[in-house]
């Protein structure tokens, strides 16, 4: 059970769906409508592209293993990936808005490897944060999350207690990755491929009011530890 949770989590994880919905949305609009925030279609992609082998399937496979090598990073520079306050997400934060802007500059400069800065920035931020309370979260794509909510309801309908709070945060999650969905299109709409520049500045955002959070609990943070 999450009865515990507390409400910065929650909050937390919109804020990094919401990052990364925005960066996916934009890249379904522009990379070749490829998504970057997760590889599962890539992958698939890739399988069929190995049956005739061309440019674009070493293309695909650079996407996958650019999402490889950001979330091993995150592995070797955060250690864990069971949520804790205290980690140092605020600098992975910062890399991963590093890593878009340099994107941004390699694709406006006409390089395909910018594809491969946005793919390690989208791996990066999916390997920080893994498990919370035994529940398994993902901040870059939403298949495992609507499949654990299901499950969740499914058992509720034979009578196995529900947790709230879990299911809270599934639906933050959810709810993130849609409305920075939403704020991705608007921004592509209007500045084409220069809309990166929103949610890499997100990411900056984001790892401010982190620090600011850890600042303002320093004393709690101190007793706990």
């Amino acid at each position: 059970m999450m009865s515990k949770l507390p409400r910065w989590v929650e909050y937390g994880a919109f804020l990094l769906t919401a990052l990364a919905g925005s960066v996916n949305v934009i890249g379904l609009l522009s990379f070749q409508h490829q998504a970057i925030s997760h590889v599962s279609g890539t992958m698939t992609l890739l399988g069929s592209e190995l049956l005739s082998p061309s440019v674009s399937t070493f293309h695909l496979l650079l996407i996958v293993l650019s999402f490889l090598l950001g979330a091993a990073f995150s592995g070797f520079f955060i250690e864990s990936q069971a949520l804790k306050l205290g980690r140092r997400y605020g600098i992975a934060l910062c890399i991963e808005g590093s890593l878009l802007l340099f994107a941004l500059y390699a694709l406006t400069s006409g390089h395909t490897w910018g594809q491969y800065l946005a793919s390690a920035a989208c791996g990066l931020q999916n390997a920080m944060i893994t498990t919370f309370s035994g529940a398994v979260i993902r901040t870059t794509h939403m298949t495992g999350i609507i499949t654990d909510l299901g499950i969740m309801l499914g058992a509720r309908l034979k009578g196995a207690p529900f947790d709230k709070r879990k299911a809270k945060l599934f639906i933050f999650i959810l709810l993130g990755f849609i409305f920075g969905g939403i704020l991705g299109s608007f921004a592509f709409q209007r500045f084409d491929i220069a809309s990166l520049v929103f949610p890499a500045g997100f990411a900056f955002f984001i790892a401010f009011v982190y620090w600011l959070y850890l600042l303002s609990n320093k004393s709690q943070l101190e007793q706990k530890g």
